[in-house]
């Protein structure tokens, strides 16, 4: 019987899970709302919980798994299999989450930073195509990244390798989170397109329905941005004008250090498609260096939601040759 490989995408709202085979394919898929209460605290026993009941629920034995992957927010140690500064899940303090999980379930457990977990599953069963080396950025909230050279993952000293949000894009901008001015994440995240739509709306003087719907305190998103600049709102086409600018910069900048065969761009301001990816790469093309221009392609995401449960997944292969 060919084994199997459980993943868990664990999110501030949600914790993802699946059951896959070895090649990635799943076949199971659950999920449960993140109980962030008491400094997180219910986080990792409801995980514990939720992968044994399933277990049950299915007839399935621990000696049918290679083990467990997961990704997660976090300042991660790979080896000790802890995690700290996880604010989003109220975790301040180290968790030794893999210790818990693996007496919890049995079973051999892995696990890594949350964008560096997506960029696996994108290049395992994504858009990556299985190369060696793959970039990819993910839009979101923030924006995150991770980086595969050589068929493994940059993590870099402290595990701070891939962290393409904080690319400076734009020198003296925005302030950033991390304390820093005119980071990538302040203009290409779902909150930094919203930013940039209210500063320009401010000094923008003509028709745009994007402008009537900030003067007036409607709630704006990346979405709404997105969807106006398609019907040609004018406002909004400059916005994302701005957005592309800066992560078609960021793109080739990130390209010509590292020159990957596929640049990923994923997360949820991706849904624009072909739409943004037209503009990022007109720009891409700018910045890039010439033998870079035409050997590193630039893709949009593949897999969705799934990125991550796919790529922890591919965590626990590590597995195979240990048995």
């Amino acid at each position: 019987m060919a084994k199997k490989l459980i993943g868990v995408d664990l999110g501030g709202t949600t914790i993802k899970f699946a059951i896959l085979t070895e090649n990635g394919e799943i076949q199971q898929k659950w999920s449960l709302r993140t109980n962030i209460l008491d400094d997180g605290s219910h986080i990792v026993p409801d995980i514990i919980d939720s992968i044994n009941h399933h277990l049950d629920l299915y007839k399935m034995t621990r000696d049918q798994f290679i083990g467990i992957g997961m990704g997660t927010p976090g300042t991660i140690d790979r080896e000790e299999g802890t995690v700290v500064g996880a604010y989003n899940l109220n975790w301040k303090t180290t968790q030794n989450v893999k210790e818990q999980i693996e007496q919890g379930t049995g079973m051999q457990f892995a696990l890594d930073n949350d964008a560096n977990v997506a960029a696996l599953g994108e290049r395992w069963k994504g858009a990556g195509n299985e190369g060696d080396d793959v970039a990819f950025m993910t839009l979101g909230t923030g924006v995150g990244g991770g980086l595969i050279s050589n068929g493994k993952l940059i993590h870099g000293v402290v595990g701070a390798g891939g962290e393409v949000g904080h690319m400076i894009v734009k020198p003296n901008g925005y302030l950033c989170t991390c304390g820093n001015h005119g980071c990538l994440e302040q203009y290409a995240s779902a909150t930094g397109i919203v930013h940039i739509a209210q500063d320009k709306a401010e000094e923008y003087e003509g028709n745009s329905r994007l402008k009537a719907m900030i003067d007036n305190g409607d709630e704006i998103t990346a979405k709404i941005v997105f969807d106006l600049a398609k019907e040609n709102d004018y406002l909004a086409n400059t916005v994302v004008d701005e957005v592309c600018f800066y992560l078609g910069l960021a793109a080739a900048n990130l390209s010509n250090a590292l020159n990957p065969e596929y640049l990923v761009i994923g997360g949820g301001v991706s849904a624009a498609g072909e739409f943004l990816l037209k503009r990022v790469k007109q720009n891409f093309e700018k910045f890039a260096f010439p033998t870079v221009r035409t050997s590193t392609q630039l893709k949009l995401a593949e897999l969705g939601n799934d990125a991550g449960v796919i790529g922890a997944a591919s965590l626990a292969r590590q597995f195979i040759n240990e048995d």
